[in-house]
């Protein structure tokens, strides 16, 4: 894509609205990334978000159950479309800090294209102001299906939601990927997802969403690990917020939950995937640890590294130290914490951030990191650089680089 085509208007922050263009919104990244002029790189987004519950009334008419599909359109019948049958809560939403991050309550900017889904048009957007050639696409809400009171339900959502955004989104253009979602309270809904869509178009791989209560060592899980390493289809879980947590909810600023819950979801995922000896039963199954930012790791890796060295008999699978499988895993930076910079140069260090780190904006979220996020490390080389917004991805993907070529007239 041509980004030095694209007109910049940059807009003071009182002037941004919920229906303001993306691409105004992210004015100052698309600078910045021209700016850097960066010839023959190829950026790829790891992370990145639409809002399905815009979409939700179309998204409940592909699911198979005629009963689940009576009630929600009941419930859509009562609320105009979101949230029914999902358990999102509405009314707990802080992320707008009391409507001061307009984008974050809603991009509810004038689309005139009818050719395309909505949603394509608004991640084209994204893409072109980012300077991304490819954007991994995950839902929001839905990312809290994890925790629903009836698994029946998730799972039902999720084949709908998987195949509604195929037909709907992915197969309308190239650069726009995604991992599908997987409902583990079923597995074998599960085993069903990754049969039917692990050739679809865009479809990278698949996603488990962190906030769950359940430990993904368990042996009910063990096919669809096996079936995703067969498929050499790597597995990403996505952390979130969750305030209801026995822990969390004693935190009472949403300021408080979000620096715990983002990690520590992850946290007790990526200890049993490791303790109980995942990376020694499907050692070409990739895992990404996503939009938990990278203070944590160091803290795990000596964490789990000493515990091991007192107990290794209650780990019999491994064989070497927990830090060592870690460094072998793969990683989104966002949030990227970056507050003490010598704490995140030690951090990327620890996890080899030149082969492991993956780029993630998290757009539209209101914490996104634009490109130069990591462009600007001064302890990164060139070559990092370019592995981390872009070439590892692709490798890990499998797909294509897209190296952009100079701008005619620049």
């Amino acid at each position: 894509m041509n980004i030095e085509a694209q007109p910049i208007r940059e807009l003071a922050v009182q002037e941004i609205t919920t229906k303001t263009d993306t691409r105004d919104i992210l004015a100052h990244a698309t600078k910045s990334i021209r700016d850097k002029r960066l010839d023959g790189w190829t950026l790829i987004d790891v992370d990145a978000h639409h809002s399905e519950m815009s979409s939700w009334s179309e998204i409940v008419e592909y699911l198979d159950d005629p009963i689940m599909l009576h009630h929600a359109r009941e419930f859509r019948s009562r609320t105009g479309g979101a949230p029914g049958l999902s358990n999102h809560m509405p009314g707990i939403r802080y992320q707008d800090v009391g409507g001061r991050i307009r984008h974050q309550q809603k991009l509810d900017e004038p689309v005139d294209d009818q050719s395309v889904h909505r949603d394509v048009t608004l991640v084209r957007r994204s893409i072109e102001a980012l300077g991304m050639d490819y954007q991994v696409l995950f839902p929001g809400n839905m990312l809290a299906l994890g925790t629903h009171p009836q698994p029946r339900v998730e799972a039902q959502l999720a084949v709908a939601y998987n195949r509604w955004l195929c037909d709907k989104v992915l197969d309308q253009d190239d650069r726009i990927k995604s991992l599908l979602y997987l409902p583990l309270g079923e597995p074998d809904t599960c085993l069903r997802i990754i049969e039917e869509f692990a050739g679809r178009k865009g479809v990278l791989g698949f996603m488990v969403t962190s906030v769950r209560f359940a430990p993904v060592h368990h042996n009910c899980y063990i096919p669809i690990y096996r079936a995703l390493e067969e498929r050499e289809l790597p597995i990403a879980f996505h952390a979130g917020p969750h305030w209801a947590d026995e822990y969390t909810k004693q935190l009472d600023v949403f300021m408080s939950m979000h620096a715990i819950s983002f990690v520590l979801c992850n946290m007790v995922h990526i200890t049993n995937w490791i303790v109980h000896g995942i990376p020694e039963r499907f050692p070409k199954l990739k895992p990404i640890w996503i939009e938990s930012g990278l203070a944590w790791i160091p803290f795990m890796m000596q964490r789990l590294d000493n515990s091991y060295m007192m107990r290794p008999s209650e780990a019999p699978l491994l064989k070497k130290m927990p830090s060592d499988y870690m460094r072998e895993m793969f990683y989104t930076g966002q949030p990227m914490e970056t507050s003490n910079m010598a704490l995140t140069e030690a951090a990327l260090k620890a996890i080899n951030a030149d082969t492991q780190l993956l780029y993630a904006s998290d757009w539209p979220h209101w914490d996104f990191n634009p490109p130069s996020m990591i462009y600007d490390l001064p302890f990164l080389t060139e070559q990092g650089k370019r592995n981390i917004l872009g070439e590892t991805a692709a490798r890990l993907f499998k797909i294509p680089l897209k190296p952009r070529t100079a701008a005619v007239g620049a």
